[in-house]
């Protein structure tokens, strides 16, 4: 599969296929990147690939624009060699002539561009500047004559060029805002028309997906009739009243422009002014299929009430057929709603149960991580009792006897955090961190001997922390582990008083 084209992939186009680019973009309002894939199936045929924008691709595209090129190109040797642009489309037209009541298709019609002058080489400009200038001149002269001698410009000679010069091409929107510009300066910006503004193709896909119907008006500038018609018929405020109420869709155009010429060459128009009303109509009364045809022509000068009667008549015939179609379509679009709700109801249903299951997981994660968080409390509480009575152990088998009575020793009694009160003898060169030492340790079991039970090794990476401190009520004053000796803090004698601290002064009042 090719990559998405690029910019770059629209400079290596050709000129033709630049043409053909424009023009499927000014009818199907596409952008070019996203044209050129399907204008590249479609063997660059503008004709085949409007179509299948519209109406969807076939299985072989290939094969169809293929043979949809040799069908042109059979068609364009069997066509004259010139046809004047404002000449009446009956020149084209099929030698079959359409009874009254008849259904016929009505094709899809691609506007071609007016072909762009392109500048001679300078040589040759060189050398016909001479008769340029005097043609130039020439020209200038006669047209200063027809402005002076205006009712003699009907007999000017005209010709296709020169009428397709007189209007510049433009992209079917601007043309058909062109027509209802001029429309509206000749007859009124109050003749309650609404004219569609677009193009014939754009109208034709809009009347077909919303099942209506498409009224079609073609005229000519230089037909005598056309002013009669748009006066009297089309701007009579019963047909206004009457498209408005049938809710027809109505495009107009006139044969001096390249699209509306090619509708009248396609609708096969042979007398102006023109009104073909279109319809998504069988194609034949025993088939099944449907397509957009022409349900009604009228040609000529037409009075209103005719024009309405005629209408109605097509309408009447083949409105059932629509509001068949209609209902049909309310139906699908009734379970396409029908669907679109389950499937919404299904998602939220899933999206819930899926946010039920998030929860519950999230639940179990945070109970498990919970769980798991306790018991490494309870591991590393465990492990520090361990630790920490390991230690007591070890410091209880290092701690010196109680010396004797002497001048070097001094007498402290200390009031356990139990009520218990406790006199012993400590060296007067001893650290206070020995008194510390031997409250911590002084409920650590003992053999009948004095010898501490267990094992006395000190246990690796462990720090112990005090859990108390020693007070002197009176005055108060806290001696810490890291004070001086016992001789310069508590000789000759001292009462102290342990206190809890931290998380053992919780442990207490609990």
């Amino acid at each position: 599969m090719s990559a998405s084209p690029s910019s770059a992939d629209i400079a290596q186009l050709s000129d033709s296929q630049r043409e053909v680019l424009e023009q499927f973009t000014a009818v199907t309002a596409q952008s070019p990147i996203e044209a050129i894939p399907l204008l590249r199936r479609s063997q660059w045929n503008v004709q085949i690939a409007i179509a299948k924008f519209f109406d969807g691709e076939t299985a072989d595209p290939v094969a169809e624009a293929l043979a949809a090129q040799s069908a042109a190109a059979a068609a364009a040797a069997a066509r004259p060699s010139s046809i004047p642009l404002a000449a009446p489309p009956n020149a084209l037209a099929r030698s079959s002539a359409h009874t009254p009541g008849t259904v016929t298709p009505a094709p899809r019609v691609v506007p071609t561009p007016t072909s762009v002058s392109r500048r001679p080489p300078l040589l040759i400009a060189l050398l016909f500047f001479p008769f340029s200038m005097l043609w130039r001149v020439g020209n200038g002269f006669l047209s200063l004559f027809y402005t002076l001698f205006p009712f003699l410009a009907r007999f000017r000679p005209t010709s296709a060029s020169s009428r397709a010069r007189a209007r510049r091409s433009q992209t079917p929107r601007d043309t058909a805002a062109r027509f209802i510009r001029l429309f509206e300066e000749e007859y009124g910006a109050a003749t309650g028309l609404e004219f569609f503004e677009g193009g014939y193709a754009q109208a034709l896909e809009i009347a077909k997906k919303e099942l209506r119907f498409l009224l079609v008006v073609l005229q000519s500038d230089e037909h005598d009739d056309t002013t009669s018609f748009n006066r009297d018929t089309l701007t009579n405020a019963d047909v206004v009243c009457f498209l408005k109420d049938q809710n027809i869709i109505l495009w107009a155009g006139s044969v001096q422009d390249s699209e509306a010429y090619q509708v009248a060459t396609a609708l096969q128009c042979t007398k102006f002014p023109f009104a073909a009303l279109i319809a998504l109509a069988p194609t034949s009364p025993s088939a099944s299929t449907q397509a957009m045809s022409v349900v009604s022509r009228t040609t000529g000068p037409t009075p209103p009430a005719a024009l309405i009667t005629k209408l109605t008549a097509a309408i009447t015939t083949h409105s059932e057929s629509l509001s068949r179609l209609r209902a049909q379509r309310a139906v699908h679009e009734a379970d396409r709603a029908i669907r679109a709700q389950q499937n919404s109801a299904y998602e939220l249903s899933l999206a819930r149960d899926q946010e039920r299951a998030r929860q519950r997981k999230e639940e179990a994660e945070r109970v498990a991580q919970e769980e798991a968080a306790a018991k490494e409390a309870v591991a590393v509480a465990g492990l520090l009792e361990s630790n920490k009575a390991a230690w007591k152990r070890w410091r209880a088998s290092t701690l010196p006897e109680e010396p004797a009575q002497g001048p070097e020793t001094a007498r402290v009694s200390i009031r356990t955090r139990d009520g218990e009160r406790i006199v012993r003898r400590f060296a007067g060169d001893a650290e206070m961190e020995q008194v510390y030492a031997f409250v911590e340790c002084m409920h650590v079991e003992r053999d009948e001997k004095g010898r501490v039970q267990g094992r006395t090794e000190k246990p690796r990476a462990y720090e112990h922390v005090w859990g108390f401190q020693l007070v002197s009520p009176m005055p108060r004053k806290v001696f810490g582990s890291g004070e001086e000796t016992v001789k310069a803090c508590l000789w000759p004698s001292a009462n102290l008083v342990v206190e809890a601290i931290g998380n053992d002064e919780e442990e207490e009042e609990d």
